[in-house]
């Protein structure tokens, strides 16, 4: 199922926007300790159940194993 959903949460848009922000300033992805750093999450494994929700539905696609090579969907 790769469709962009409709509605995402606060969270997820929060995500979005950090790793847009990255891109733009960095060239690539932030690491996920980078990206809890940015959102204010102390745990790692959120971030990555998150950022597993978001490619799930479509959001975001990584094109290597690491988070770092994702690339947000349109």
């Amino acid at each position: 199922m790769n469709r962009r959903p409709e509605h995402l949460t606060a969270r997820e848009e929060q995500i979005l926007r950090c790793i847009r922000r990255w891109i733009e300033e960095q060239g690539e992805g932030p690491s996920v300790r980078q990206l809890a750093d940015d959102i204010g999450l102390s745990s790692t494994a959120s971030v990555a159940y998150h950022l597993a929700n978001l490619e799930e539905r479509g959001a975001l696609v990584r094109d290597g194993r690491g988070w770092r090579t994702c690339r947000l969907v349109q």
